[in-house]
């Protein structure tokens, strides 16, 4: 108890990793020294098990870990929770049951996607968690519910997997359903609707799983946000679409979060013929001619990008990490990774790229222009799809049954 709550009293918002992918959504972590090293034997500070199942990556608020998950009944239903525990010693805090929804409710899931795969997010005082078309709630830091909302019903095509983001008072999120397609937001205190915008696709394959990003560039910020066949970018305050780049090739199935970096709005295209493109986000209306650059060349369905200076790591599903000049779209290199297949994003930190592959095994590589270098690898021996979270020395791993921390010991 002590060791909890002097780790509680000594958190600070920098600790905090309050978003998919952590501080502006960019996987870049700036503490102290984190483990090389981990395992199911190997610098291990505590492991707890998770219930039901979930993919979503936990968030960590003032020494919090809250994730959500979903606990199947025996008809095909669903229980959707959020769950909380102490960061310093993985007690469980608190479990609050949101929805109860049936089996025709809750749909058919892709086999690598879950009913909880959408990461929480947080604001330092409340955290909203997102369940897509089966809900949404907001609760206090203590577990309590605020508000709550089942009015975004729309159809489902493998499940959900997009996660929410906080732009100044409004909780953003994009739905894109095999029947509607809009971006959103709604009050992040009332949960009441502040705009709505429809995507007017005419895309045939209509779904996608991707998390809008908040920029500026050019001193106009915006809200962008992949859908199937094009990109666009919104108006923060009132929705308003502000520029849309279609794909070189028709795509579908978005996964990964936009990366902004070097002036240019990196995106991934999605299935089937899939391409890294590069936009320059400074104009209006069509802006499919501000593609700087494209590449096919291993780009990934599934993982996001990450950008360290004047590089961009990519991880192809198949799991090759390529690293790109993000200016030009040159390649410096690429190796193959441990492991046969990737879905997490990597994270950085002090300039080491964590990542891990859907069986688990997991691996730190040196972030480096010239060339590969592997500092160790691990493997946690199940299911690992959750993005890393990093705090205050600490490193988080969701598996498909677990949830460790691991620190130096």
């Amino acid at each position: 108890m002590l060791v909890s709550l002097l780790f509680i009293l000594t958190a600070s918002p920098t600790d905090d990793w309050r978003e998919f992918r952590g501080p502006d959504g960019t996987g870049v972590y700036t503490g102290p020294k984190l483990v090389t090293e981990w395992g199911v034997d190997r610098n291990v500070a505590w492991k707890i098990p998770v219930p039901g199942r979930g993919w979503s990556s936990p968030i960590l608020v003032g020494g919090k870990l809250i994730l959500t998950t979903a606990v199947p009944a025996a008809d095909g239903g669903q229980t959707l929770a959020a769950l909380c525990y102490d960061a310093a010693t993985g007690s469980e805090l608190w479990r609050r049951n949101l929805f109860i929804v049936d089996a025709a409710k809750a749909g058919q899931m892709h086999k690598k996607n879950s009913h909880a795969s959408p990461t929480p997010v947080s604001d330092g005082e409340k955290v909203w968690v997102h369940f897509g078309h089966m809900g949404i709630a907001c609760l206090g830091l203590d577990g309590k519910e605020i508000w709550t909302t089942q009015k975004y019903v729309y159809k489902p095509v493998h499940g959900t997997g997009g996660s929410p983001i906080l732009v100044d008072n409004n909780l953003v999120f994009s739905v894109d359903g095999g029947d509607q397609q809009y971006v959103v937001a709604l009050d992040k205190n009332t949960g009441d609707e502040v705009w709505k915008t429809d995507r007017k696709t005419t895309a045939a394959m209509k779904f996608t799983f991707s998390t809008p990003l908040l920029l500026e560039a050019a001193g106009r910020r915006m809200i962008v946000s992949p859908a199937s066949d094009f990109v666009a970018a919104y108006d923060p305050v009132i929705g308003q679409e502000l520029w849309r780049a279609t794909y070189p090739v028709k795509g579908w199935s978005l996964i990964s979060r936009p990366v902004y970096t070097q002036g240019l709005v990196i995106v991934q295209t999605g299935y089937t013929t899939q391409h890294l493109i590069a936009i320059d986000p400074t104009g209006s209306g069509d802006v499919t001619n501000k593609i700087i650059w494209k590449n096919r060349k291993e780009a990934p369905n599934t993982p996001t990008p990450i950008a360290v200076g004047k590089e961009l790591y990519v991880i192809s599903d198949d799991g090759k990490l390529t690293c790109f000049d993000a200016k030009s779209g040159t390649i410096h290199w690429t190796e193959r990774l441990r492991g046969r297949a990737y879905s997490a994003s990597p994270i950085l930190a002090n300039n080491i790229l964590y990542l891990t592959s859907e069986e688990g095994v997991g691996q730190a590589v040196k972030a480096q222009m010239t060339g590969y270098e592997e500092m160790s690898h691990a493997d946690l021996k199940e299911k690992t799809f959750a993005t890393f979270v990093p705090s205050a020395g600490a490193l988080f791993v969701r598996t498909e049954t677990q949830l460790y921390c691991f620190k130096p010991r």
